[in-house]
């Protein structure tokens, strides 16, 4: 009986890999609720939704901290990457905006959301800075393709647009997979 309770009481153990199937799916309800939020002039409820998933992320994560100094910085560098740009004329959202010309709100969340992925999801790529780099020039444009086919943002310029985009996140993203390496909230201090 008592070793039942025993382990009744424990709290249940989390595989690495289902904390990456969860991180991933996270992620990408987040994205979702995100883009199709500001597409239906709804991007307060894309924002909301993201600010728990990335909020739940950081309680549940070993030093909490660290992985809100990631987060920090990239939503540092979402914004003035994205902010650039509008300023540019050539991506534009559709909704969204708390400062006319500055990023808009639930994209800021998405950065947030990508950030939560670097320790967990996309932890593989801190080791792998050139195929991080290949990753983000391939799938930054992508994500943002797909906010233009569900009519969440415009690209004023596509071709500069996607240029950019693509020279862009293959800068960022192995920048911020390098990044994670030092703000790593998720695994225990040594």
């Amino acid at each position: 009986m008592s070793v039942l309770a025993k382990d009744l009481s424990a709290p249940p153990r989390v595989t690495s890999r289902t904390r990456m199937v969860v991180n991933f799916v996270a992620f990408q309800a987040g994205w979702f609720a995100c883009v199709l939020g500001a597409a239906h002039g709804r991007p307060v409820a894309g924002t909301l939704i993201a600010a728990i998933l990335v909020a739940g992320h950081v309680i549940f994560a070993a030093r909490p901290a660290q992985e809100l100094k990631l987060i920090g910085v990239a939503l540092a560098i979402g914004l003035l990457w994205d902010s650039a740009l509008i300023a540019l004329g050539w991506i534009d959202f559709t909704s969204g905006f708390v400062v006319a010309g500055f990023a808009p709100h639930w994209i800021l969340a998405l950065w947030a959301l990508f950030a939560m992925t670097l320790n967990v999801s996309l932890g593989w790529l801190k080791k792998r800075l050139g195929i991080a780099a290949l990753l983000g020039a391939v799938s930054g444009p992508l994500a943002y393709w797909g906010g233009v086919r569900l009519g969440a943002v415009t690209f004023l310029n596509p071709m500069l647009a996607v240029i950019a985009l693509s020279a862009g996140w293959a800068v960022i993203t192995p920048a911020l997979a390098f990044l994670a390496r030092r703000f790593d909230g998720t695994q225990p201090q040594a």
